[in-house]
């Protein structure tokens, strides 16, 4: 796995302070440092609120991406979704766009035992069913996500060969045919992580920045992410007949892209989601 990329820039809380002071001063509380994720670096602010910067140029658009479409999504989804509460201009020594988010109360689907997170398997799919329609002409691309497998065979395969009894996996997947219909809505990167839980249910989705329009099977591979077999099997159901069995293929496609891009992550509960998945995929 190609460690986690290098921050170009590295705020501080007090840097976070004085932006917030020149742009959106009624929205100054306090603040402090949350996460430093693999495109933003996220802070507190308050209780309600989080603030969200990229920390890498290759980042940057893709929360002008947030910034424009989560609106209007938010419409359409029956959970909650981040939908920004303010926008940060670049000013200063910071030259990108940022963001004031509402905060999530609830736990990561990923601290939950997989057992706990097959309550999930219906109302994800709802949330998805929802959000897979037609995308417009101006939708974001993403080169990494909603693209066809093979535009992902070389860094994909790379990663195979450490795990070679996923190969088989992989290679029938990136023989399925492609997606046949209109571009769609996609995710892009719907894991554990990012679906957070609240009383045992689905309260919010997360961190759209690979927000895309494109071929559905990437946000499909959750079914082996997150589920048991039997979470995944009413998943699958619950999404109804609208993906054929190509789509479910590619799924697993990416599946293992997420499996073996994690399986040595730093980060517990990423290797965790990794484990699980390779033991489906095999099962």
């Amino acid at each position: 796995m190609a460690p986690q990329p290098a921050a170009e820039i590295t705020l501080t809380v007090e840097d976070v302070d004085r932006l917030l002071a020149a742009q959106h001063p009624s929205l100054r509380a306090p603040i402090r440092t949350f996460s430093h994720g693999w495109d933003n670096d996220l802070f507190r602010l308050g209780e309600d609120l989080v603030v969200r910067f990229p920390r890498r140029e290759a980042a940057a658009q893709l929360i002008v991406h947030e910034q424009r479409w989560l609106p209007e999504l938010a419409r359409m989804l029956p959970v909650p979704i981040p939908v920004p509460v303010a926008v940060g201009v670049p000013a200063g020594d910071f030259p990108w766009h940022w963001s004031v988010a509402p905060w999530f109360d609830g736990v990561r689907s990923m601290d939950l035992t997989v057992a706990e997170r097959d309550a999930l398997a219906v109302p994800l799919a709802e949330t998805l069913q929802a959000l897979h329609v037609p995308a417009p002409p101006d939708a974001p691309r993403n080169p990494v996500r909603g693209v066809p497998l093979r535009e992902r065979d070389d860094a994909v395969r790379e990663r195979v060969r450490a795990r070679p009894q996923l190969a088989g996996i992989w290679e029938e997947a990136v023989a399925a045919p492609d997606w046949a219909g209109p571009r769609v809505w996609v995710h892009g990167d719907v894991h554990t992580a990012n679906l957070i839980v609240r009383d045992g249910r689905l309260s919010a989705l997360i961190d759209f920045g690979d927000l895309n329009g494109g071929d559905p099977a990437c946000d499909l591979a959750i079914a082996w992410t997150a589920f048991t077999s039997g979470g995944a099997e009413r998943f699958r159901e619950a999404m109804g007949p609208r993906y054929d069995e190509a789509t479910w293929m590619r799924a697993r496609g990416w599946a293992v892209s997420v499996a073996t891009l994690m399986l040595d992550s730093p980060d517990p509960g990423m290797r965790a989601m990794a484990v699980h998945a390779v033991e489906r995929l095999l099962a």
